[in-house]
């Protein structure tokens, strides 16, 4: 168990994917992500997420990311942020969204 002073540490935004194509040269099939969060600016991210999506469905997207853990070098990329998502019945990563447009960079709470 957390208590909510260590959950509220984790900063849980939604943002607008603006960019989205497949990488190469990496060990595991991933998409490469540009997410808009307003003010906050535009950050990158390496999703595995291949099997339910195609990069050009992602556009105009909104995704819910963790943007406050340290960035990872994932080959010639640097990912930024953590899109969220849940295991679909095949393990697959189905996306966490917005229910309805909020403001980019909108927080979680």
């Amino acid at each position: 168990m957390i208590t909510p002073e260590e959950f509220a540490k984790i900063d849980i935004r939604a943002g607008t994917i603006v960019r989205s194509e497949v990488a190469v040269n990496v060990k595991k099939p991933a998409l490469r992500l540009w997410i808009d969060f307003g003010t906050l600016g535009i950050k990158k991210s390496s999703a595995q997420i291949n099997r339910n999506y195609r990069p050009e469905s992602l556009i105009g997207k909104q995704v819910v990311c963790v943007i406050n853990l340290p960035a990872k070098q994932i080959g010639d990329f640097m990912s930024e942020v953590l899109v969220m998502g849940f295991s679909d019945t095949n393990n697959e990563v189905v996306l966490c969204t917005t229910d309805k447009e909020v403001p980019d960079g909108a927080r979680l709470f």
